[in-house]
């Protein structure tokens, strides 16, 4: 039912492309991913760990200076903790698919860009680090959800030749544990990067 909802999404972003002047881009960067844990009205956010994204997205102009833009992007999430000299750190790799709307504001010689829009994801990969040593799985493996779904925020400029620099917020609104009670998990990734869009 995640994998459907997943597709269904993409296809939904995609759809669009058909129908307005369309334009291409890519997106890469580094990304600083945390996870926020809750239980009983408190909550907790341990340090965040340093990842990448790779992004290819359509950019479909619906209104003068809005466009829709879904993507496809390899996203790494995770966190880490530190106590007493010992690192536990947990790697995350999600295939994801967000649909942001993007307004443009002239400004110099290209535009400032903000935009917001929900994302659905599927985790690909899980792999902690602890005491020197490492373990590889599934999300399956580590006892969490492969799906994730929340909403993104981003800004940044884009020069006229389509060069573009940019920064993100995503929020994760999904419990990432599995049978974790009133225990909750969900992602918070902030990201910069740079691309190009034709």
């Amino acid at each position: 039912m995640k994998k459907s909802l997943l597709l269904f999404a993409a296809a939904l972003g995609f759809a669009t492309v058909s129908y307005a002047q369309t334009s291409y881009g890519l997106k890469a960067g580094v990304t600083f991913p945390n996870v926020k844990f809750s239980q009983s009205g408190l909550s907790v956010s341990p340090s965040s760990s340093t990842s990448f994204y790779l992004t290819g997205y359509a950019d479909v102009n619906i209104a003068s200076n809005l466009s829709i833009q879904p993507g496809l992007s390899l996203q790494g999430k995770g966190y880490k903790i530190s106590d007493e000299g010992e690192t536990f750190k947990q790697d995350l790799m999600y295939l994801e698919v967000p649909v942001n709307f993007v307004y443009y504001v002239p400004a110099g010689s290209g535009n400032l860009f903000l935009g917001a829009g929900p994302y659905a994801a599927y985790g690909i990969s899980s792999k902690t680090f602890f005491a020197g040593e490492s373990e590889s799985g599934s999300f399956d493996d580590a006892g969490l959800n492969a799906f994730d779904a929340g909403l993104n925020v981003l800004g940044g400029y884009k020069l006229a030749n389509g060069f573009l620099i940019n920064a993100g917020y995503g929020i994760g609104l999904t419990n990432m544990g599995k049978d974790s009670g009133d225990a909750k998990a969900k992602n918070r990734v902030f990201s910069v990067g740079i691309g190009f869009q034709f």
